[in-house]
């Protein structure tokens, strides 16, 4: 399984990019590859104010629906429109042109919960 060592991690397979104040969101290699063929993904969150844990969306795969849960509490400023025409990008590029959605990270959010590559990997075996 791919998982880049620069970004951090959720038991519920989300990656996550922080760049200043700013989050990145998306599914990790082995979501993708266990949820199969994906169709669809939902994001209706865009604007609100969420706190981690908290449903953002979900993605839909050939034979499922996942949920995804908002890793750090901030506000969701932009959803990737690519992903409304070309959904399997989370299968081709989860890292990369895959990306789901930007957040915009709340004050003192807490990202002590975030796992590093070593210990994320070492969660999915």
């Amino acid at each position: 399984m791919n998982t880049p060592a620069e970004l951090k991690y959720t038991k519920d397979h989300e990656w996550v990019k922080i760049e200043g104040n700013i989050a990145t969101i998306g599914i990790t290699d082995f979501a993708q590859s266990e949820l199969g063929d994906i169709v669809f993904v939902d994001v209706d969150s865009v604007d609100d104010d969420l706190s981690a844990g908290d449903v953002f969306g979900s993605v839909e795969a050939v034979k499922t629906v996942s949920d995804l849960f908002l890793p750090i509490s901030g506000q969701v400023t932009e959803f990737n429109s690519e992903l409304e025409d070309q959904p399997e990008l989370l299968n081709t590029d989860p890292y990369g042109a895959g990306w789901i959605i930007k957040l915009q990270i709340a004050d003192g959010a807490d990202t002590s919960e975030l796992l590093s590559a070593e210990e994320y990997q070492a969660s999915i075996g």
